[in-house]
């Protein structure tokens, strides 16, 4: 499978050939599902609202009038969550909403993203990504000659300091570093643009195998 290598004017300039074990065309939804929602969860602020209980509330624990023969309804202590200032009953509390999975199916879950990306024909291979001076015109130019119109995700190995100067300014772009690539960066843009870098990086990220078991290999 081959796919075609483009400049910065849009023309194609080579052709370069995808690995058959990363662009295989399938699509894990359920995967990416979770890969998704765990990044979103994680990406949240910790939860810090939370109220007192009953247990936790400043007040007396001693009854405040007899049971009976008052005239009075019953109550048990000042701190009830009935009575004004009391606890709260299944108030919020403290919690953490990190999730974690395994690296496995991190690299599993962007694989499926690529591949969503290729056959929904979104994504797109660059020779480099280099601009000659820190100006936002420029790198506007590059993206209306590649025919792009909405938002727009580059990868690449490392970025030039004229490059981020550039898309500071640009609401419809975002630069993002083929080792920090995941599956809700590469599925929340309408057009993926990959330097052969960064696509090199991506096949040996996702094809990245167990380290070997050295305590066999000496008992052996």
């Amino acid at each position: 499978m081959e796919c075609q290598v483009l400049n910065k004017d849009g023309k194609v300039v080579s052709k370069v050939k995808l690995n058959q074990s990363v662009f295989d065309g399938r699509v894990n939804m359920a995967l990416l599902y979770q890969s998704v929602n765990s990044y979103l969860n994680n990406k949240r602020s910790q939860r810090l609202a939370a109220v007192k209980t009953r247990a936790q509330v400043s007040g007396s624990g001693k009854k405040p009038w007899r049971q009976k023969g008052t005239g009075r309804a019953r109550v048990g202590e000042l701190r009830n969550p009935l009575w004004r200032k009391g606890g709260i009953v299944f108030g919020p509390k403290v919690r953490r909403v990190y999730r974690k999975i395994p690296h496995k199916m991190k690299r599993a879950a962007l694989k499926s993203a690529l591949n969503a990306k290729y056959n929904d024909k979104e994504l797109v291979i660059m020779d480099k990504l280099q601009l000659d001076s820190p100006k936002t015109k420029e790198l506007a130019a590059i993206i209306k000659k590649l025919g792009f119109t909405k938002r727009v995700l580059f990868v690449d190995k490392e970025f030039s300091k004229n490059c981020f100067l550039s898309s500071r300014n640009l609401e419809v772009v975002e630069l993002e570093r083929a080792s920090d690539l995941n599956a809700y960066h590469a599925l929340n843009c309408k057009n993926l643009v990959l330097t052969e870098e960064a696509l090199k990086i991506l096949e040996e990220k996702i094809l990245k195998s167990k380290k070997p078991d050295l305590k066999n290999q000496a008992a052996k």
